[in-house]
């Protein structure tokens, strides 16, 4: 009678947990671990310098081993990549999916805490390389985490730059390009059944390098300023971030999925660049990641959706001396490759560095609200799934 009442209970707890939507994001704040360099931490170095930050939520573009071995038994939750070049075959072939799954996710659970699996990266609204693929490789990674009794456990979604969208100012005026929306509508359609958000690259900083005539830079920095105001909805914005989400939402209203939660899957400033981009300073970058930090600590909405708290991965770790590109490419990091801050936004490297003086601690700032039970049910959930 024991074993049958501890079965009916593990029945019970797992029926009642797949009631709830998979979050691969359980918190406000996490970082994007780019690793494009050849002079950065080891993994492990990378993980006691998230843990000292207590920056529980990372996002790689890969599915690197050694990164996901070294996130074992941390407690910090890993998003891992399919990167784009590998949508054809996972799109084609429902065995490789499989195996991909079986290979670099369940293999890896529950010691690594695996949340999600990022398909592809800003695949649509540029060349239409990959857009083809995106859309079967979805489907078949959810099937065969479906078919694993994972798909409560590991959340299936793809980023998307800004480049989605043909128009984005005001917000209200959100709307997808024309040649998006054939690729769009069916991806949306499938992640409005599965519960997955929508992902958004966003930077005022791309956005004020644009158009410097027409933005203010406090706006892009969270700094005191006049703002905008949205003519349709009479919305009123105080910082660019907020508008730029808010676009996202009006975009996805206007094709049907107005209840979809936005994720911020990159945002960031750089810290240096090219003699035409002169708003890439240390300066600037502390501020608006400073800022950042604070905005996101608030755990609220948008003017649009106040009630949708922002969650934002910021990009990135590291400065990546290998990535091409302008200069501003290779120097959106909060920490230079010995594990120094490269300015202080209120976290502590592995070195010391003249940059730790630079700000006085975010003391203001609360804990970025983990979920804590919903993380520990997940831990709980991921173990027992792969008792069956």
């Amino acid at each position: 009678m024991k074993s049958f009442g501890v079965h009916l209970f593990f029945l019970l707890f797992l029926a009642a947990i797949a009631s709830f939507p998979v979050q691969a994001f359980t918190g406000t704040y996490g970082i994007n671990y780019g690793r494009i360099a050849n002079n950065i931490l080891s993994p492990h170095e990378v993980v006691t310098l998230l843990r000292a930050a207590k920056i529980k939520n990372v996002r790689i573009y890969d599915f690197d081993h050694s990164v996901i071995k070294a996130f074992s038994g941390t407690g910090l939750e890993l998003v891992v990549g399919l990167p784009n070049e590998n949508l054809r075959d996972v799109s084609a072939n429902a065995d490789h999916a499989m195996n991909w799954v079986r290979d670099n996710v369940q293999a890896y659970l529950p010691d690594t805490q695996i949340r999600g699996i990022a398909i592809g990266n800003e695949v649509l609204g540029g060349s239409d390389e990959f857009s083809g693929f995106l859309l079967g490789a979805v489907k078949n990674v959810y099937n065969a985490l479906d078919k694993l009794k994972l798909s409560h456990v590991v959340q299936v979604t793809t980023a998307h730059s800004q480049a989605v969208f043909g128009e984005s100012f005001p917000p209200s005026s959100g709307a997808f390009k024309d040649n998006v929306v054939q690729y769009m509508k069916p991806l949306l359609e499938f992640f409005s059944q599965v519960g997955s958000p929508f992902c958004l690259n966003a930077y005022p900083f791309l956005a004020y390098m644009d158009n410097k005539d027409q933005i203010d830079i406090n706006y892009a920095l969270f700094l005191p300023t006049e703002g905008t105001d949205d003519p349709k909805t009479k919305l009123h914005y105080d910082n660019l971030l907020d508008a730029q989400i808010d676009a996202a939402y009006a975009a996805l209203e206007n094709a049907g999925f107005g209840k979809m939660e936005i994720i911020i899957t990159e945002t960031g400033w750089a810290s240096h660049g090219d003699e035409t981009e002169a708003a890439a300073t240390a300066s600037n970058a502390r501020t608006y990641n400073y800022n950042l930090r604070k905005r996101l600590a608030k755990m609220k909405g948008t003017p649009l959706r106040p009630k949708n708290v922002v969650k934002a991965y910021v990009f990135a770790i590291f400065n990546e001396n290998m990535k091409p590109g302008p200069t501003s490419e290779r120097n959106f990091g909060l920490f230079k490759p010995d594990g120094s801050i490269s300015y202080n936004i209120g976290f502590h490297g592995l070195k010391s560095s003249s940059a730790d003086s630079s700000l006085p601690p975010l003391k203001e700032i609360r804990g970025f609200g983990w979920f804590g039970f919903c993380s520990i049910i997940l831990t709980m959930s991921t173990a027992l799934l792969l008792l069956f």
